[in-house]
């Protein structure tokens, strides 16, 4: 059996976690990150077969019984992770009842997962739905996203637009837009259905004056995704400060952005050819 700390996977979470907290997003025991792994992946590194204990939940995560993820915990401060990944991160399996999960790994202290597993397990059952090779959520508090959501319309076509307008390449990088909650109580199952629902449409989801959520296929995808919307909310942010603007992308301009990368802006954003 190989030391479990050298899988592809842990390397790809302590690594992760580490730029997140370098980048500000992600203070004290803030965010959190799922990701959905093969029994092969898991069975290179751990024994399947040997539970250490079993953690319940307070949601049914039936759908996903016998799938094997690795999460952040509870409490646990991404800082710590790439010193400490065997207290901060567990290697779990739902169980087949889907209302527990099977720690194989990790969070040798005594730790949980995330207090928003709920969110990111339904998130996980809606994308999978929709992209057979999801594997990632992952919840920051982008800064200047959250910023944002104090002086911009949340209204979800607004929002995406004024971003969209910022970067070249966001509505190449998220030509969907994105999805916006009302704000929520966290940690709980309202939040996580809420979250869930809008992953139907959208791999970006935020959480006003809180954070945002990402899914993805893979850690990159992911981290672009969020990295990309925070870079054009920093944009706007940046803008606003220097008096507002006076000229930006237009909507055709958008349009033939979105033709040319072979992606489709998502219906009704863009007015193009309008008199």
């Amino acid at each position: 059996m190989n030391e479990v700390i050298k899988a592809p996977f842990v390397q790809e979470m302590m690594k992760v976690t580490a730029n997140l907290y370098r980048l500000g997003w992600d203070e004290r025991n803030g965010g959190n990150i799922s990701y959905l792994l093969t029994e092969q992946e898991v069975s290179e590194f751990v024994n399947p077969n040997q539970v250490i204990r079993t953690i319940p939940m307070i949601f049914d995560a039936t759908e996903l019984a016998g799938k094997y993820f690795i999460v952040t915990g509870s409490g646990k401060y991404f800082k710590n992770v790439i010193d400490e990944p065997d207290v901060n991160l567990g290697i779990i399996r739902v169980a087949q009842t889907g209302t527990s999960v099977e720690l194989l790994w990790g969070f040798t202290d005594g730790g949980v997962p995330t207090s928003e597993l709920p969110a990111h397990f339904m998130s996980h059952i809606e994308r999978l739905k929709i992209d057979p090779n999801h594997r990632i959520i992952m919840h920051n508090h982008a800064t200047n996203i959250i910023a944002m959501t104090f002086t911009h319309s949340l209204e979800e076509r607004d929002f995406t637009r004024t971003l969209w307008q910022m970067c070249t390449e966001c509505i190449v990088v998220f030509p969907e837009g994105v999805g916006i909650l009302p704000w929520m109580v966290p940690g709980t199952d309202a939040i996580g259905m809420a979250t869930a629902a809008k992953m139907r449409d959208f791999r970006l989801v935020i959480w006003p004056h809180h954070g945002i959520f990402g899914a993805g296929s893979s850690m990159d995808e992911v981290f672009g995704l969020i990295e990309t919307a925070e870079k054009a909310a920093e944009v706007y942010t940046l803008v606003q400060a220097q008096g507002g603007v006076k000229q930006t992308i237009t909507d055709q301009q958008l349009q033939d952005l979105a033709d040319a990368f072979g992606v489709t802006a998502k219906s009704g954003y863009l007015q193009v050819g309008v008199k």
